[in-house]
């Protein structure tokens, strides 16, 4: 498994909410559904993503916006326009001041807005709990982020625009595995562009020393790695993989197993017959109580409460 495999090995829509959204400006949503991640794709028209912190982003046909949560945030075009609506959790809409909007926008299977004809469309989908996107991936990612039509030539957005308005046996699954793919393809556009910011550990991969180490642990979890053993593997000096490994990555070696084998927990744990010892083997710890003490110590809660708050 090679370093981009593994940060979006983790996207798993479940029932995720997906909207078509058809819109006349001026329009403003103010978006506190506490969502793990969002992701808009501009059919056509234009929208502005508006943190609360000042940042405004913009995006135009074509283009895809990718928005870590749960903070809140305002969509607008243009982007001075005070809110109007306000999306909660659940995906209950409704005005600044409370009154329910649910029917009033309505305009038929998964759309809804202000105007049938309006000249602004956008195909949302938002993955609703932290447990469906892998801690790891989440934490790589900006604020929010943009992938310009300019830099990716696929035809899912105009895929999820024919699928996201029907309703046949199925359909659920079906717009669950297409925001994976759009989501998935939009990110992997973004990492392989110099100027994105990406993890040390995703720009490491390229290196000849860094990148086998990397593609090693992220492969054999489950093996008792040494530095020693690593660098063996490698072909090089301890002291040389330890070095490079710090210097591209941001840690050394087995800091960086031990985030990886706990993040690797995090997921398995969500799977619906998984046991602690059976995820214990997996990510290369030696008895379940390990694992659960490691967890714990590093995130703060145990495995049965990560799994608790994940399944509410």
């Amino acid at each position: 498994m090679d370093a981009l495999t593994a940060l979006l090995d983790g996207p798993r829509a479940r029932g995720a909410f997906l909207l078509r959204s058809v819109l006349t400006p001026p329009w403003s949503l103010r978006i506190r559904d506490e969502a793990a991640l969002a992701v808009a794709a501009v059919v056509r028209g234009e929208a502005h993503y508006v943190g609360d912190d000042g940042e405004t982003v913009a995006a135009g046909p074509g283009d895809v916006m990718v928005i870590r949560g749960p903070d809140p945030y305002t969509v607008a075009e243009p982007p001075g326009t005070a809110p109007q609506i306000v999306i909660h959790p659940g995906q209950r809409c409704t005005t600044p001041d409370g009154a329910d909007l649910a029917e009033v926008m309505h305009l038929g299977v998964r759309t809804w807005g202000t105007d049938p004809d309006g000249p602004t469309l956008i195909l949302t989908g938002a993955y609703q709990a932290a447990g469906e996107v892998s801690q790891r991936l989440l934490g790589a990612l900006p604020r929010v982020l943009v992938v310009p039509r300019a830099d990716w030539d696929s035809p899912l957005v105009a895929l999820l625009a024919d699928e996201i308005a029907k309703d046949r046996p199925g359909q659920v699954a079906v717009l669950d595995r297409l925001l994976d793919l759009v989501l998935i393809t939009a990110l992997r556009t973004w990492l392989a562009k110099p100027s994105s910011g990406a993890p040390g550990w995703y720009r490491a991969q390229s290196d000849p020393i860094a990148g086998p180490a990397l593609q090693l642990l992220h492969h054999n979890p489950e093996w008792p790695w040494t530095v020693a053993g690593l660098a063996a593997k490698v072909g090089v000096s301890r002291a040389l993989l330890a070095r490079r490994f710090t210097e591209l990555v941001g840690e050394p070696p087995m800091a960086y197993l031990a985030g990886w084998r706990l993040a690797l927990a995090a997921d398995l744990l969500l799977e619906p017959d998984a046991t602690l010892a059976a995820v214990a083997r997996r990510v290369g710890y030696g008895s379940a109580f390990a694992l659960s003490a490691a967890f714990k110590r590093v995130r703060g809660v145990s495995p049965q409460a990560h799994r608790e708050q994940c399944s509410a």
